[in-house]
């Protein structure tokens, strides 16, 4: 089963009268990408964030939030930051010394908006109970992040899936133009050869024509590209389904299935132009063209592939 590198999550928990949220969100990239913004008092484990998730997560653009929320519900248990009742005192009086022609309600309502009177208290440090309490978010935030990824890799398989079945189908359709093709290349070049002959007068040699034409006839044999495309898809499903040729699924995805199906759909397209450029026939390029139509979708969504 393949995942996508498009995945989000999210967790919630109580931690010392606020709330606790870990938010997971990535999209693809080719590499590990992780940006992580965290509240004040966490800061000093942002190693430890990045240590953790970077295991699990793999690769992605990853962008990590963990921060606390003040619960406004006192039922709840929240609780409101209390206001530095010393520096309100001194600033009052410092207004009534300097602005006597103000009012206690005005000098009150210029008070409170210096930063030093409503200023939280500094974060303490992060005990090892409250830590604990934020690895259980993010352990919870990861697993929805995991099952958003694989819903979103099931939708990836399924597109695929049918990308391929189509692109079998075509080249199905390709044998019955392949088999009158020959033929037809033989006519033409004996007519050629015919006309050529009665304008030089001079008789072409039939076994010489029967070896260059069947040289000819093999450049333009289709056949190995035919079995090398089968094989691809074959094996662009193997990989997708998490088992090699020969071998039981795996249990568990396999890492960097995103960066091997790129390189089959490579090798894909490699058989698919090698077909269009042997083609002959204006019907079998068409065919090529919706293949290469087809494949190019497949290319798109692989970048999407954990």
């Amino acid at each position: 089963m393949i995942q996508s590198m498009t995945g989000y999550g999210k967790a919630e928990r109580k931690l010392e009268g606020k709330r606790l949220v870990v938010e997971i969100k990535s999209l693809n990239s080719k590499q590990m990408d992780m940006s992580v913004r965290l509240s004040p008092a966490f800061r000093g484990q942002e190693l430890q964030v990045r240590s953790l998730l970077g295991k699990q997560l793999e690769r992605g653009k990853v962008d990590v939030a963990i921060y606390t929320e003040e619960l406004t519900d006192q039922a709840a248990g929240g609780s409101f930051a209390p206001l530095n009742r010393a520096a309100y005192a001194f600033h009052m009086q410092e207004l009534r010394e300097l602005c006597p022609e103000l009012t206690d309600c005005e000098r009150a309502l210029a008070v409170l908006r210096m930063p030093d009177v409503t200023r939280a208290d500094e974060p303490q440090a992060v005990t090892d109970e409250q830590w604990q309490v934020v690895e259980q978010a993010i352990a919870e935030a990861v697993e929805h992040f995991i099952a958003f990824r694989v819903q979103e890799g099931a939708a990836l398989e399924a597109m695929f899936t049918d990308k391929l079945d189509a692109i079998s189908s075509l080249l199905a359709e390709v044998e019955p133009f392949e088999k009158g093709r020959v033929e037809n290349i033989r006519k033409h070049l004996l007519s050629g050869l015919e006309k050529l002959a009665d304008e030089t007068r001079k008789q072409v040699d039939g076994n010489r024509l029967e070896q260059e034409l069947i040289f000819y006839l093999e450049k333009l044999d289709i056949t190995e590209e035919k079995v090398r495309l089968r094989n691809h898809i074959k094996y662009f499903r193997e990989t997708m389904a998490g088992r090699e040729s020969g071998e039981p699924k795996a249990e568990s995805r396999e890492a960097g299935v995103g960066k091997k199906l790129g390189f089959i759909a490579q090798e894909m397209g490699r058989e698919i132009n090698t077909l269009g450029s042997k083609s002959n026939q204006s019907e079998m390029q068409i065919i090529v063209v919706k293949m290469k139509d087809l494949l190019e979708q497949i290319k798109e969504q692989v970048l999407n592939v954990l």
